[in-house]
């Protein structure tokens, strides 16, 4: 066999390696046989130590403009860097020919969101957003429900990310504004306004609470929405990072019954301690976080759908090796989808008096 008739690899660039990069991203990666994680962007040393450890092979650098330097031998780069970087490494990895994964959230304004996938497809790259919860096992058994008309006709649906966090851990953060991509709504909000547009379809912001309750707090960290969508849904989104009692991460309320549940997705704490995409229990949540599905006096036990983060990086390595932008094969997450989501935290800071 020759070198040409060799299976191909994506060649592939994390920029950024603190919770993104090291718990969603290079585990995957690192983990899907279509790809090569070659380079790993961290300037602290720490971190340098542990992706080395973790990676036996993979050559650590201090930036983004370090990995763009070697773009002559990369197929594909990856943005878990803080949401201030996005728009501009984005723009500078594409404009060197990759293809490119960013982190939610895709951008800090709409408009240059609207110019990456813009400038995407004039240069016929693979742009997309790690949308990742799009695939929590909750949200999959979720997505299975409404398919199967289990509730009805659905009137009101309800998301939460709710979290006890006093102290904001991260350095960025704490200094980052709303203006910076700082801020709940950015971060977790990004989440919920894409699962309920993808479960509900467009929509438009009708009402919105933005409130910074910690000391330190420079953007917002206690937020709630309300979304009415063009099919009749209202969504009640609700984010908070000061929540002493947390209430259902999903309610759903239909014609006929309805659906609770609580708890999180387990992947991520899973692979925070130690466990790998592989592993035969990874992605499945104990019984005892099973939803409830009916009615008041009439509920029963449904069993959670098995989380699948690994399906946002296979369903890539198809599009990419199949031929990238010219293959008819879907993107795991289309960008447009991402710069609708910014549009409503845009319209939700106004209606909140903001100016982000």
């Amino acid at each position: 066999m020759t070198d040409s008739a060799a299976p191909r690899t994506i060649r592939t660039a994390v920029v950024g390696y603190g919770l993104s990069g090291s718990v969603f991203h290079a585990p995957l990666i690192g983990t899907d046989a279509r790809y090569s994680l070659d380079i790993i962007a961290t300037s602290n040393v720490e971190r340098q130590k542990a992706a080395t450890a973790r990676y036996p092979g993979v050559r650590t650098v201090h930036d983004g403009d370090a990995v763009l330097a070697r773009a002559a031998d990369l197929d594909l780069v990856v943005l878990g860097t803080p949401p201030a970087t996005h728009y501009p490494l984005a723009k500078a990895a594409l404009e060197a020919g990759l293809d490119v994964v960013v982190d939610k959230p895709f951008a800090v304004t709409s408009e240059e969101g609207q110019e990456l996938v813009a400038l995407a497809q004039q240069r016929g790259r693979v742009l997309t957003v790690f949308q990742n919860r799009r695939w929590d096992g909750d949200f999959l058994t979720l997505r299975k429900l409404l398919a199967a008309d289990a509730v009805g006709k659905v009137t009101r649906f309800e998301s939460r990310f709710e979290r006890w966090s006093p102290a904001i851990a991260k350095a960025w953060k704490a200094h980052a504004t709303a203006s910076d991509g700082g801020g709940v709504l950015f971060d977790l909000g990004s989440h919920l306004i894409d699962q309920a547009l993808l479960l509900f379809g467009p929509a438009t912001v009708v009402h919105a609470e933005l409130r910074a309750r910690r000391a330190d707090e420079r953007a917002d960290d206690d937020v709630f929405l309300v979304l009415r969508h063009t099919s009749g849904v209202l969504s009640h989104l609700t984010m908070n990072m000061l929540c002493a009692q947390q209430g259902p991460r999903f309610r759903v309320l239909g014609s006929v019954g309805g659906y609770t549940k609580n708890g999180v997705d387990p992947q991520e704490p899973y692979i925070v301690a130690g466990g790998s995409p592989l592993d035969a229990e990874y992605g499945e949540e104990a019984p005892e976080w099973a939803g409830l599905l009916g009615r008041d006096g009439h509920l029963d036990a449904l069993p959670t759908e098995r989380g699948a983060y690994p399906e946002f990086y296979r369903l890539l390595a198809d599009k990419i090796l199949d031929g990238g932008t010219a293959s008819k094969l879907p993107l795991p997450v289309d960008p447009a989808d991402a710069v609708e989501t910014i549009k409503l935290i845009e319209k939700a800071r106004e209606l909140a008096g903001e100016r982000a």
